[in-house]
């Protein structure tokens, strides 16, 4: 028996293969007898083993099972030459420095993670474990995904506000593998302000969710919230991107055939309420979990009626009477269980296990934290960091004598092809229109692309009808690159290694241009100047004194990450591990079965 091979392409490029027996394909004879390709159907005769296809009519007629030819597929080999990592004994001193000041910021790195580890102190835990009989939030995540290795998004958000700390924002997120899919989780801790909901951990949760739709991964909401904190209800409450665009995202998912789970394992109150109920599948935790709009104190002072959490809104009520959820579960661990045999159900189709394994660079990335730059003017060829980031420590360099000042090539991470777009000085015009050019080919060719950003401290001044020409044209070329940049519709990831300032920011794929992840280091600054460069902009020493102590404090690493700016802070030397993981995160859309037609979404009741 044989079938035909037919290659065609998907919406987005993807070569794919559709399978048909060939008793039914209607092809000559000589189809099935000849290894070349039919002259009528284009067919090749592949081998009897392959699975049956869902129909079988002819073939110019029927719609086809498609079975993604990237999963089959052999990789094509790499032949990237390796790129010289070693140091220069001039760089000695620059490398010190850099690693003395990486050491300080290391230090405040950890200080912060102790701090958002302890989550609302050690009274809120013995509140929450002994009195309300619950599990805490890193448990309760150990329970549902396979392993402690997930990816956690900001850890660091809330640290640092004008309102207070507010460890973590209130709320988990991140993304894990439950059964081996890869899932968003967004998580309340209620040991943090009772789990009560604050403009930062709305943001929070609103960016979780912008990954989930722009990676297409499912999303695990543990919900366990005291509703808005009313005082700032302003900030919470009436704009786009507040509150409810929850609730628009949860319905937007649902149409993008984005699956959604809600585990009901605290209270859900007020706005709350609506995760569970507007979620696909929902589990609820008998005599913890609850759901309604205002509580038993309400209830009092509305209408003088006495009534407990779990008549007005508990796990019986409505799992048995209203139906608002799904799966009745008796303690926490077995809701943990539910959900992972719900995320079994889903429709993806994932490939095994590579047993080989990626070539591992040939520097160390312990060097890393020396090769982090204190200041632009301690910058190293970055070549140096890209060699402690790629496989073999290999790299094909794109117009290596063209534009300098901006280093452009294709390699591989943990196995992943991708292009690398990297500052080693000013974005030059002649640098602008090489990442443009490079920017383009990776997006024409369907290649991830990751920007290492360090950019210059300051714009560029004119001085001159020469230099006004010259910063004319660069900054034709730099909007260009900007162009090309938002319009590229393969996957993006930001790193900033240094320094993230000014225009040239946007042209490596700031936030505001949308990346799927972006990262800093803890050496980064972030802000439209950096500290010490505003002289030319300001009229006297007092003015420039305190602008630049602004820019000291609000250009630090922890200040962007406390307010939300970036997916978090990561070392240096933990690069190549959490990139590795984001591609292996953003591959994962490919497996996914029937998701090409946008449907309505998907409602309860």
């Amino acid at each position: 028996m044989y079938y035909c091979m037919l290659r065609s392409s998907n919406n987005n490029g993807k070569n794919l293969i559709r399978l048909v027996k060939a008793s039914v394909c209607q092809k000559p004879p000589s189809c099935e007898t000849s290894s070349k390709l039919c002259t009528v159907c284009t067919h090749s005769p592949v081998s009897s083993n392959l699975p049956r296809p869902l129909t079988h009519r002819t073939h110019h007629t029927t719609s086809y099972r498609y079975v993604s030819s990237t999963v089959r597929r052999k990789p094509m080999p790499s032949a990237f030459p390796v790129i010289d990592g070693r140091f220069q004994p001039v760089h000695k001193h620059v490398y010190e420095a850099n690693l003395r000041n990486s050491l300080i910021c290391q230090q405040k790195y950890l200080e912060h993670k102790q701090k958002v580890l302890k989550g609302g102190g050690e009274n809120a835990i013995a509140r929450h474990t002994q009195r309300n009989r619950k599990v805490l939030v890193r448990d309760r995540l150990r329970m549902l995904l396979d392993d402690e290795n997930y990816l956690e998004l900001s850890p660091f958000a809330g640290v640092g506000l004008p309102y207070g700390d507010i460890p973590s924002a209130g709320c988990l997120t991140g993304i894990g593998q439950i059964n081996g899919l890869w899932c968003v989780f967004i998580a309340n801790d209620a040991t943090v302000k009772g789990g009560t909901a604050y403009p930062i951990t709305v943001k929070k949760q609103l960016r979780a969710q912008d990954v989930a739709m722009q990676n297409r991964l499912p999303c695990v909401y543990l919900v366990d919230s005291g509703g808005a904190f009313l005082p700032l209800q302003s900030e919470i409450f009436p704009d786009k991107n507040q509150g409810g665009r929850t609730f628009y995202n949860e319905a937007v998912m649902s149409a993008m055939k984005i699956p959604q789970v809600a585990v009901v394992c605290g209270s859900c109150t007020a706005g709350g309420a609506y995760v569970p109920t507007m979620a696909e599948e929902a589990v609820i935790v008998h005599r913890i979990g609850t759901i309604f709009l205002g509580g038993p104190p309400l209830v009092k002072a509305a209408t003088g009626e006495e009534v407990s959490p779990e008549d007005l809104g508990g796990a019986r009520l409505h799992s048995e009477v209203s139906g608002c959820v799904d799966h009745f579960a008796t303690v926490e661990s077995e809701a943990y269980e539910y959900t992972r045999n719900i995320i079994s159900t889903l429709n993806y189709e994932l490939p095994e296990e590579s047993i080989i394994q990626p070539e591992k660079p040939l520097y160390s990335s312990e060097d890393l934290p020396g090769l982090a730059p204190r200041s632009y003017n301690y910058s190293m060829d970055v070549r140096l960091i890209v060699s402690r980031l790629t496989d073999g420590s290999r790299f094909q360099e794109f117009k290596a004598r063209y534009g300098t000042t901006l280093v452009t090539g294709f390699a591989r991470i943990e196995g992943h092809r991708i292009g690398i777009v990297a500052n080693n000085g000013e974005l030059t015009y002649e640098a602008s229109l090489k990442g443009c050019h490079f920017v383009q080919l990776c997006d024409q060719r369907d290649i991830p692309l990751i920007f290492l950003q360090n950019t210059s401290p300051a714009p560029s001044h004119t001085f001159s009808r020469a230099k006004a020409e010259s910063n004319t044209n660069r900054l034709k070329a730099q909007g260009s690159m900007m162009s090309a940049v938002a319009c590229a519709s393969v996957p993006k990831m930001t790193v900033v290694i240094g320094g993230c300032h000014g225009s040239d920011s946007f042209a490596m794929c700031g936030r505001a241009f949308d990346p799927n992840f972006l990262f800093l280091w803890p050496n980064a600054r972030v802000s439209i100047l950096a500290p010490g460069h505003s002289d030319a902009l300001m009229q006297t020493e007092e003015e420039i004194t305190q602008i630049n102590e602004m820019l000291e404090e609000e250009s630090s690493a922890f200040f962007s990450t406390g307010r939300l700016w970036d997916d978090g802070v990561i070392l240096p030397q933990d690069t190549r591990q959490v990139l590795g993981k984001c591609l292996k995160i953003i591959q994962q859309q490919e497996y996914q079965l029937s998701r090409e037609k946008m449907r309505t979404p998907f409602l309860r009741l």
